[in-house]
């Protein structure tokens, strides 16, 4: 039966080439998705590994933060100084102690537009060895920075913004701009840096002074002596340095192992991201070999029916049609690794090349779970698929060697079948609904699952009512050649419902992304234009805080009638601070003239009268109610009490929870930062407004003023740039879905070669035999595009119904243009995909046909 297996896979090698292509495309996903992660890992490990190689004990002070991340605490308990490094330099075998000081620092280029993404500009401190160089930052050119009026910056960012050493660079960390002199130009193993940050070196009083205060470090980075243990080393500066909660001591090692850790978890994240898109690629897979298989067992029942005449078992039947399938699954699984080590590599040339990602350069990695995972899915999918196509060809009778007819499907079979997918339906339905009731995105899911599984299952009886949709248009425009593609569309339900099934998958998800990404899109404008009632809105780009001072200098600007500060704040609640509560203060005069303030219980006065005002949401998620007393501890460590003086209606412009500011004011470190300015102009938005603004904050290119236009695209953006990643990584399972379209309407052409010679001979035409099977296929598609938007939009009213808590004001919203393309879409992707099926069906010589069994 081997042999047997194998001569049936040489003798249909053209049949079952769209089913190689599509379970290596599905495969070379998965091996692609290894290979990158496996190589993005890797490359960031070994960069991360740099980091720690001259260090072997490192101190942190964990409370020692960027003035820019300040969360309005005030200094407390034991502080790493110069004193701290000075004792801990005397530890025997240190050889070396580094303090260092690191925060954010906006560099702009000489038009004064920020460099990079705000994310990742760091500042640090320079530290200058006997020689006058820092060995962590190697110089390229000049020296480094000795002053307040000078800066080194590292030599990419330095090209970037056109900056040469001698020249005026333009420095901002959450304040005014600085304007320093270019010192030097240097390089860093810094994974930030290098993965396409911006470095800026201060000397290291000026680094204090911008991030911390006058002689305090972050942390304080220790360098052993050669033949030193670090255990042993790191036991002794935990004996040097101050003991409190807020410092820890560890080595070089534990670091670098911690951060490798985080690096792992990230990876992970990102390949089961990816893989599960390859899943459904795979998924859509399954649709097209189990239809390969199907076809190909009708088209050899009287083989196979012969095998058994001759005493073949059933058993044995079934094994040569999974060898076949492990023959199919293995070549397929083969190519496919191939290609997708070939995908991984061109991605990292890409994404390093034109897209300049700054990606951490590292050899290609080929981990032999890769090679395993590639070959096992390959087959094992492939055999799956293939299963039940293989039962049924064991069950092919003898006499049915008597006859070369397709064995129809039993009406039993069907019966249990349409029951089956309408239970799953059903389930799938009650499901949605319940998520819908109770807001439970999960059930939502489950529902969504279950109902696109019953509706596949019922797509030999759906495919009947909807192809007969078009068969009057048909036959009015195309006459006989459309009466016919009509009629074949529905001679197979099965195989009708198999083909357009795996465009369904892909037409659904696509659909159900886009009706989401629009009714988000929608809430969003609405709640910018009726949450904010501010002309514009002042913040960091980097969602960092603003300096305290900038409100004042943005309240003295041209044209500026009224402005609101809102800074956060964390609170312990509960008689013993076991719990903790994030806080948005604001200033009670004015935050009802910049933003809508519309309290749905309790009192509208309720801020200037010293109390909460809790969003509908957070109350309901909480507990809270009007006149609800919260224990509170302040950040200073004073203990009081906060009253819930309203429940506020959800706003995208306020917190969950506000608190005036002149309550927790006394309570805050005078450097707390604030979270945005909202601004009220004189006249209104006007550009003479925000350019006042700009200048007010010293043309910080960190700071961004935006008004609503800016604000509905800046989120428009984002919601358009996930979604196009989506369409991108969907877009594998849809060339598959199309590979199956082509391969159905391929080997029906061939099943039914005596057919088309008939009606060639009674006087259908070449022109009427192409006809024929591009409408055919035209039909399957627009079935499978017809049944994909239609549960695309069900499934994205369940999400969208359940986000409804959390979006205020989002409807369903079912964009019409895009809803049509994608119809449109599936028309095209069925035309294309009958081309070479049609011109191989009109080729077919008339004779050869009619004679063919």
């Amino acid at each position: 039966m081997f042999r047997t297996a194998l001569r049936n896979v040489l003798a249909h090698k053209g049949r079952l080439l769209m089913t190689v292509l599509a379970v290596m495309l599905g495969t070379a996903f998965v091996s692609g998705t290894l290979v990158f992660s496996d190589t993005f890992g890797n490359a960031l490990r070994t960069q991360n590994s740099k980091s720690y190689t001259d260090v072997a004990v490192t101190v942190a002070d964990r409370e020692a933060r960027n003035l820019s991340d300040d969360d309005g605490g005030r200094i407390a308990g034991p502080t790493l100084t110069e004193e701290t490094r000075t004792k801990v330099a005397a530890v025997p075998g240190v050889a070396e102690v580094r303090g260092v000081v690191s925060g954010f620092a906006g560099i702009a280029d000489t038009k004064g537009a920020l460099i990079g993404n705000g994310f990742s500009t760091t500042g640090t401190n320079y530290v200058p060895g006997a020689d006058g160089t820092d060995p962590r930052y190697p110089l390229v050119e000049g020296r480094g920075p000795k002053d307040a009026t000078e800066i080194a910056l590292d030599r990419k960012t330095a090209d970037k913004g056109g900056y040469k050493v001698g020249d005026t660079v333009r420095v901002a960390v959450n304040g005014p701009v600085m304007k320093l002199k270019l010192t030097g130009t240097l390089t860093t193993n810094d994974p930030r840096v290098v993965a396409g940050g911006s470095l800026a070196a201060f000397d290291t009083a000026t680094a204090q002074q911008l991030y911390l205060t006058p002689g305090r470090y972050a942390e304080l980075d220790v360098r052993s002596k050669p033949g030193t243990d670090d255990a042993a080393l790191l036991t002794a500066v935990k004996q040097a340095v101050p003991q409190g909660d807020s410092i820890e001591a560890k080595t070089g090692r534990e670091l670098a192992a911690e951060q490798d850790e985080m690096i792992r978890k990230g990876t992970t994240v990102l390949t089961t991201v990816l893989m599960g898109f390859a899943g459904i690629a795979l998924f859509v897979g399954i649709f097209i070999i189990a239809n390969t298989f199907t076809m190909l067992v009708a088209q050899r029942t009287k083989e196979l029916a012969l095998l058994r005449a001759v005493g073949a078992t059933r058993r044995q039947i079934t094994r040569s049609v999974l060898i076949e399938a492990v023959l199919v699954g293995l070549t397929a699984a083969v190519t496919g690794l191939l290609a997708g080590i070939g995908i991984a590599a061109g991605l990292k040339s890409l994404l390093n090349g034109p897209m300049d990602a700054n990606l951490p350069d590292g050899p290609l990695i080929i981990a032999p779970t890769t090679v395993v995972a590639a070959l096992a899915v390959g087959v094992l999918v492939t055999v799956l698929a293939a299963w039940l196509p293989a039962r049924r060809a064991s069950r092919i009778a003898p006499v049915a060697a008597m006859s070369s007819a397709e064995q129809p499907a039993t009406q039993k079979g069907l019966r249990i079948r349409n029951t089956i997918g309408l239970l799953f339906s059903l389930a799938g339905l009650a499901a949605l609904a319940g998520g819908v009731g109770g807001k439970e995105v999960k059930l939502v899911g489950l529902g969504a699952g279950a109902l696109l599984i019953g509706v596949f299952v019922l797509t030999p009886l759906l495919s009947r009512p909807l192809i007969a949709l078009f068969a009057p248009l048909l036959r009015a425009v195309y006459g006989a050649p459309g009466k016919l593609a009509q009629e074949n569309a529905v001679r197979n339900p099965r195989r009708t419902a198999a083909t357009a099934s795996a465009l369904t998958i892909g037409v659904t998800l696509i659909t159900s992304l886009t009706v989401i990404g629009a009714s988000v899109n929608q809430a969003v404008d609405k709640a910018a234009e009726t949450d904010l009632k501010a002309d514009y809105t002042v913040a960091m780009q980097n969602f960092s805080k603003l300096s305290p001072e900038v409100a004042a200098q943005i309240a003295k600007a041209p044209g500026v009638s009224v402005i609101s500060a809102e800074r956060s704040v964390t609170v312990k609640t509960g008689q013993n601070g076991e719990d903790s509560e994030w806080m948005t203060a604001v200033d009670a005069a004015t935050i009802d003239q910049v933003a809508t303030v519309k309290v749905k219980e309790g009192s509208p006065d309720a801020l200037k009268q010293g109390k909460l005002l809790v969003s509908s949401g957070r109350a309901e998620r909480a507990g809270y109610k009007v006149g609800d007393t919260l224990a509170v501890t302040y950040p200073d460590g004073a203990k009081g009490s906060l009253t819930v003086g309203g429940i506020l209606e959800a706003n995208t412009a306020l917190a969950s929870v506000i608190v005036p500011e002149a309550v927790v004011a006394p309570h805050l470190a005078p450097a707390t930062g604030l979270e945005k300015v909202l601004v009220k102009g004189t006249n209104g938005a006007t550009e003479e407004l925000k350019q006042a603004l700009r200048d007010a904050t010293g043309g910080n290119p960190l700071i961004a003023v935006k008004g609503a236009k800016e604000i509905k695209a800046e989120n428009r953006q984002m919601i358009t740039g996930i979604l196009n990643m989506m369409y991108g990584l969907l877009g594998m399972s849809v060339v598959i879905a199309v590979l199956g379209v082509v391969n159905t309407m391929a080997m029906s052409v061939f099943e039914r070669r005596r057919e088309i010679g008939m009606l060639r001979a009674i006087g259908l035409d070449r022109l009427g035999i192409r006809r024929m099977v591009r409408l055919e296929s035209l039909l399957i598609a627009l079935f499978g595009g017809l049944v994909g938007v239609g549960l695309g939009i069900l499934v994205a009213w369940a999400g969208v119904r359940t986000l409804a808590d959390s979006l205020k004001g989002i409807t369903t919203v079912v964009p019409p243009v895009q809803t049509a393309g994608f119809l449109l879409a599936a028309a095209v992707i069925g035309l294309l995909a009958a081309l070479w099926p049609a011109h191989r069906a009109a080729k077919l010589d008339i004779l050869d046909s009619i004679k063919s069994q």
